[in-house]
């Protein structure tokens, strides 16, 4: 291995454990912000419009270099659609969040891949060969990881690591529905949609990006959208002036972390990477995720590890495996094919070669 190439795959390796790690410490740190009477609508609303605030040059200095085509309308109207669905992505998980646990969030996140694959058949983008193994691997996994969310949804069971008392004191107003099994199932439902929702997002990002490549000035506008729509629905829903202010301590601290580090720098860490190594690569971090938010929220928020998570969670994590390994599989196919038929033009040449030699040689000795 070339010593670029070896640092090119540490680097890419820890910028995908760091952002990991960074997403499931601002799920915690806005699950407590959240038990101080944090918004979610609210949370969505500043979190975005200072990711939108940071990234406000970017369309400026993009339109200065001259090397890319103009904004135009129907390019915006495609950007507004990436935010709406961002929106209710984002409100969905975030409310999911609010009324069940940061571990939940991190366990169903790994339905991530068998939704793409769903997608991806439904639009024609993965064809379907039955009696390919690759094929076979990814319907068996997404079967798997749905069956997994099921699990981890209808299922809670007794708590294996029982915490009475949160480690942070967050004075946790009495809810009466937050320690039921109906807050449970409510919470893993908006969860998924979050995370149906998200490989669409994934599909019209890439969409857009090739119609106009400037990953900047495309989330500057997705995050201004964003926080537009939020704004408005949270409006809506939320005509209390007071809700809107927001305390300097753990709330704002929640917003400005997302903000940053979230919806900024997570978003150009991951675009990165996915461009330097593949989506399969960074989706392969995915199970990393609900060590940490188990570390996180037994440590820091005192959740209870239940039984019905670390079952759900065994179960998404093979089906996620399967469907990698499905995938994987098809890519391996694929190049033995290519250096298969390489090799067959190899020898067709060297034949024809060696028959021309000979005929010249022949033609020689004449």
């Amino acid at each position: 291995m070339r010593r670029g190439d070896w640092y090119r795959d540490v680097v890419s390796f820890s910028a995908m454990v760091a952002l990991e790690c960074t997403n499931v410490g601002l799920n915690t740190l806005y699950k407590a912000a959240t038990l101080r009477g944090l918004n979610y609508h609210v949370f969505v609303v500043y979190a975005y419009g200072i990711a939108a605030l940071v990234l406000l040059p970017s369309p400026f200095i993009t339109h200065r270099r001259g090397v890319l085509p103009p904004l135009s309308f129907p390019v915006l109207c495609k950007i507004f659609v990436l935010g709406l669905i961002g929106c209710a992505s984002q409100t969905m998980g975030y409310r999911g969040i609010n009324i069940s646990s940061p571990t939940l969030a991190s366990a169903i996140s790994n339905l991530v891949p068998a939704f793409t694959f769903i997608l991806a058949v439904i639009f024609r983008m993965e064809k379907l060969a039955l009696r390919s193994s690759s094929s076979q691997a990814k319907i068996i996994g997404t079967i798997v990881s749905i069956s997994g969310a099921f699990v981890v949804t209808l299922y809670k069971g007794p708590p294996i690591i029982l915490t009475p008392s949160p480690s942070i004191s967050l004075h946790q107003p009495p809810h009466p529905l937050r320690s039921s099994e109906s807050s449970w199932i409510i919470g893993a439902l908006f969860l998924s949609v979050e995370y149906f929702l998200t490989p669409v997002w994934y599909i019209v990002q890439a969409h857009i990006i090739k119609e106009y490549p400037s990953e900047p000035t495309v989330v500057f506008f997705y995050n201004l959208f964003v926080s537009l729509l939020a704004a408005i629905v949270g409006l809506v829903t939320e005509p209390n002036s007071s809700v809107w202010i927001v305390r300097p301590r753990i709330a704002l601290a929640s917003i400005v972390c997302s903000g940053i580090f979230g919806s900024f720098l997570g978003n150009t860490i991951h675009t990165w990477a996915i461009r330097m190594k593949g989506p399969v690569y960074v989706a392969m971090f995915k199970p990393l995720a609900i060590i940490i938010a188990v570390t996180m929220g037994v440590a820091l928020l005192g959740d209870s590890l239940y039984l019905g998570s670390v079952i759900g969670a065994t179960i998404i994590t093979m089906g996620f495996y399967t469907v990698m390994w499905g995938k994987h599989r098809k890519t391996w196919l694929r190049t033995v094919q290519s250096v298969a038929w390489n090799h067959h033009l190899l020898k067709r040449l060297l034949y024809c070669r060696t028959i021309k030699r000979r005929k010249f040689r022949a033609s020689m000795c004449r």
